[in-house]
């Protein structure tokens, strides 16, 4: 099988799964709605889906990256081989325990090397803990946890069964993203569950880099990463990232460790640094850092634009939203010059939408939004059709756009 038909196949399954999770979303908001919990905030919620739009369709160039060097593991490792796996039930269930097992794996080296915790970081920043939060996953971490998964490649399990595998596995972690499922008994001894994975995204010191399975929490258990939910967690990072710019969120972690690294004077030092655990610095700069105690008087980043301005936003971000889903439609249909054209456009757009959200008015992020109008028509004509009728219909939607910006934000100014 063709490597982008492995490919195209694993991305289509969470493609799929895509009107289920916002249907499960919405169920919940209803449920938080209903009770008073409060566990949503609409900026947070809208940056968390807005760096998973950027996940799911930067993976349209990286995870041809990813399944590529799995499968020439896989053909080069071929001859070493005196077996071939058949997709049988027993090579089926193996695989998936196996890579769970690489998953956990994969998942504990990205809280444990700071080079990696990059490309893992982006999914622990939102200090909410619920659905959305699942689809909050970074543009990197592909890329630089694809090696863990080699063994699999060398052990003779075929590309499509451990891809399939893989997707399943990221499919479950979905649901496990909730505060309204507390303890399900017998089954919290070996499944990952809600309660396990809130340690997990807790930044209170005795939960930090605890609980890193997948499906199975078995692992944890083995390998002495578990612990239990004891009191309610404090969610979020030791380094808030205080934005709701999904764009900002995914490049901060890699700004923050170059502007760590910069102030380290000695190469071997900096080395070292790259390849220790967060929190750990050399004697020259202070050396290692415990994680700050929980005090219980931690105040969310939660910037409360006006709601015409909040109305707008969400209206602009519902626009690059539909974008962003014709993209994932038809991806086969789109050469890779016109693909990253309208990712460009849809970053763009939501990070003039999360600077807005942000800090409200000012030029450059008025310029930014304006830039996005401008440049819609040929975005959305480049997936979305091309005909008379649609032009003219793209057309009228970025000039309302651009000129409810223009008066809601002038509005809010004067407030």
């Amino acid at each position: 099988m063709r490597i982008s038909s492995l490919f195209l196949s694993a991305v289509n399954l969470i493609v799929l799964s895509i009107p289920i999770f916002f249907a499960l979303i919405g169920l919940e908001v209803a449920w938080d709605q209903l009770k008073g919990r409060g566990l949503y905030r609409l900026g947070d919620s809208l940056a968390n889906i807005g760096c998973g739009i950027m996940d799911q369709s930067t993976g349209l160039f990286s995870k041809v990256l990813v399944v590529g060097a799995y499968t020439a593991v896989f053909h080069l490792t071929s001859a070493w081989r005196p077996w071939e796996m058949s997709a049988s039930a027993g090579v089926w269930v193996a695989a998936f325990v196996l890579s769970d097992a690489a998953y956990y794996w994969a998942h504990r080296l990205s809280h444990g090397v700071n080079i990696l915790w990059i490309g893992h970081v982006v999914h622990h920043q939102s200090e909410d803990y619920n659905l959305a939060v699942a689809l909050r996953q970074s543009v990197l971490q592909k890329v630089l946890l694809m090696w863990v998964y080699w063994p699999l490649a060398v052990a003779g399990f075929p590309p499509e069964i451990f891809l399939t595998c893989m997707a399943v596995n990221l499919l479950y972690q979905f649901w496990i993203h909730t505060e309204l499922i507390q303890t399900l008994g017998p089954l919290e001894w070996i499944m990952n569950t809600p309660s396990h994975h809130r340690v997990h995204h807790g930044r209170n010191p005795e939960y930090i880099d605890r609980n890193h399975a997948g499906v199975f929490i078995v692992w944890d258990r083995l390998f002495g990463t578990f612990q239990q939910e004891l009191a309610k967690p404090t969610y979020g990072i030791t380094r808030p990232t205080d934005t709701f710019n999904p764009v900002h969120a995914q490049w901060k972690p890699v700004s923050d460790l170059w502007s760590d690294m910069k102030r380290i004077p000695g190469w071997w030092d900096r080395i070292r640094f790259l390849f220790a655990a967060p929190g750990w610095y050399p004697e020259s700069i202070g050396g290692p850092q415990e994680p700050p105690a929980i005090s219980g008087q931690e105040q969310k980043f939660d910037p409360h634009p006006s709601r015409p301005v909040a109305a707008l936003l969400i209206a602009r971000w519902l626009l690059l939203l539909t974008v962003a889903l014709l993209v994932l439609e038809n991806k086969d249909t789109l050469t890779q010059l016109q693909l990253a054209a309208a990712l460009i456009w849809v970053f763009a757009a939501l990070a003039a939408v999360g600077e807005l959200w942000n800090k409200g008015w000012g030029k450059k992020r008025m310029a930014l939004a304006w830039l996005v109008d401008l440049t819609f028509v040929p975005s959305a004509a480049l997936v979305g059709g091309d005909s008379a009728q649609a032009y003219a219909v793209w057309a009228v939607l970025a000039l309302a756009s651009a000129l409810v910006t223009w008066r809601a934000l002038s509005a809010s100014r004067r407030l």
